[in-house]
């Protein structure tokens, strides 16, 4: 696998995506998905890794400082791990999404994972059978895809692309975003498929 220009020669660094940075004590959260990371051989890197100081700014200069601070780390890894556990709704975390396409604009490969089992087009379908809430687009003249993927076409297709691909775990009902056996599965598949 070639590195990119500026990345540190420590071992394969990955980028860390998901919803996890939403839990009520994320930080405890990026420390356990960094130490498995090690126990792989990889350099685990975090959202939350950025220390920022966003005092004095206003909600929009937050969020633009933020963004850019996430898309230099990105920058300075091999390889990218998701959480496509669906967060929020029938599909991945929207901002996760955005860190997959970034990667793999980027060249580099893309691994996911999801907690959860069923098709992105079950759970469409799933989700409509218990009304859709105003303000939400989908109706139900509206196709709902079904190429049997765990998240919309574009996404899957990019991690495939990337050489990645997703791995799906059953884990407890209620634990869907922070279980980490998913993680750990797509950790030690990620090491089998690069070459370090």
């Amino acid at each position: 696998m070639a590195r990119p220009r500026g990345v540190a020669m420590t071992g394969p660094r990955i980028y860390l995506a998901g919803p996890e940075v939403f839990l009520p004590d994320p930080i405890a959260v990026g420390r356990r998905k960094c130490d498995l990371a090690a126990r792989y051989g990889f350099v685990g890197v975090y959202p939350l890794d950025a220390s920022l100081d966003l005092s004095g700014l206003g909600k929009i200069a937050q969020a633009q400082k933020i963004s850019a601070a996430n898309e230099a780390l990105m920058r300075t890894t091999d390889v990218l791990i998701a959480n496509l556990t669906p967060f929020r709704g029938v599909s991945m975390d929207s901002g996760t999404a955005f860190e997959v396409g970034f990667m793999r604009a980027l060249g580099r490969p893309v691994f996911g994972y999801t907690n959860v089992l069923s098709d992105y087009a079950a759970r469409a379908a799933d989700f409509r059978l218990r009304g859709i809430p105003v303000g939400d687009g989908d109706r139900a003249d509206l196709q709902i895809e079904n190429f049997d993927g765990a998240e919309n076409l574009m996404l899957t297709a990019a991690i495939e692309a990337s050489g990645g691909s997703i791995l799906r775990t059953a884990v407890a009902e209620g634990r869907e975003i922070e279980d980490l056996a998913g993680y750990e599965r797509c950790l030690a598949h990620v090491r089998q498929c690069l070459t370090i």
